[in-house]
This record gives C-alpha cells, structure tokens and sequence, in this order.
C-alpha cells in the first residue's frame, strides 16, 4: 500500500483516458461477478453481514457503469489512474488525501449508526462493513471514499489502499501498476509501497 505518495494533478490527461477507453472495450456485464477479485471481495461483504447487492463494491460499481455504456467521470489524473487499476484487476481501491488522515490507521467493521459520509453519496450506512480508521472515525470503505479524506485538487500526499480478499499475492501486479500510472500520469515522487496481513 502506498502511504506517502506526492502528486501532481491535471484535471485531465487524454493519453491516460485514451489507455482507460480502450480497457473498457473489453468487458463484458457477464463476467463482472465472475472476476475472482470481485467475487472474493462479494463472499467477504456476506461474511460481514453486508449485503453486497445493495452496497455495491467500488470496482463493482464501476465495472457495471461501464459495462451499461455510462462512461467513467473524469475526475483528475490521480483518481483516473486509480480507476483503471480497479476496472482492470477487480480491486476496490481507496484513494485519500493523506494529510486529511488523523494518527494510526486501523481496519475493522463498521459499526451500528456509525457515522460515514461516502464521497458524493451522502450518509452511508457501513455497518457490517470492511472500514478504515483513524483517531477520527471511519474514513473509507470498499464500497465508498469519504468526503473527509476525498482527494482534492490541491491533494499533495496520496494514499492508495488495494484491499485483497485472496491473500497478498493479487496485489503485487496491480500495485506496481499503480505506481507506474501516478509516476508517468501525476509525476509521483518519494512511493513507499507496503503489504499488510489483517
């Protein structure tokens, strides 16, 4: 996982939309629960007690957006590049402005009435949901970013997180992916990369 990851933004890049155009061209709706990452990532929101129907993983989602010829919003080079990790592999990646991250970063599940408001969807019900902590409060979940630690346009220090259901092994590729597309798309610089076991 990428924990201080410096970044320039454009609001948009048309070689990286172009690589993202072309990735899209070959899904189709049939294949999107079948995709091993996507279904991992269902069978652990059912073992949470979450409905996976209803609370739509992010890939999901944006596999399914694609797939019904809506397109992907163009956001800026930083999420775009993130987006296509994350229709490319099946992963749902979290994408947060790490300066707006408060102390020690934890995982659990989302509590009962537990406050959450999943960037552009408002209050969001997590409960029996994979979340991430600070000394805040929830601040990110597979389904939805948060508006707290949303990536601006004046965003410095990016932290991308890669949640993987079936061990570290899928994650090595995609992350590696990732770091070239912010490095060539945003000019990262001073990458560290971790793999963490919960």
């Amino acid at each position: 996982m990428p924990r201080y990851l410096f970044v320039v933004h454009e609001f948009f890049r048309e070689d990286l939309w172009q690589i993202i155009e072309h990735r899209c061209r070959d899904i189709a709706v049939e294949q999107i629960k079948l995709i091993p990452n996507i279904a991992a990532s269902r069978d652990a929101y059912k073992a949470c007690g979450k409905d996976p129907a209803r609370y739509r993983l992010s890939a999901e989602a944006l596999l399914r957006r694609v797939v019904s010829k809506k397109g992907l919003y163009q956001i800026n080079n930083v999420v775009d590049a993130l987006n296509f990790v994350s229709i490319s592999t099946g992963l749902s990646i979290g994408g947060y402005d790490a300066d707006q991250i408060q102390g020690k970063v934890t995982m659990g599940i989302g509590k009962a009435n537990e406050p959450y408001e999943g960037l552009g969807r408002g209050e969001l019900n997590i409960e029996g949901m994979p979340v991430f902590r600070d000394e805040k409060g929830a601040f990110g979940t597979p389904t939805s970013d948060s508006e707290r630690t949303g990536v601006r346009q004046d965003t410095k220090r990016f932290l991308m997180v890669l949640v993987s259901y079936k061990g570290i092994n899928p994650l090595y590729e995609p992350t590696q992916a990732a770091v070239q597309l912010l490095s060539e798309y945003a000019s990262a610089s001073y990458v560290e990369t971790y793999q963490i076991t919960v």
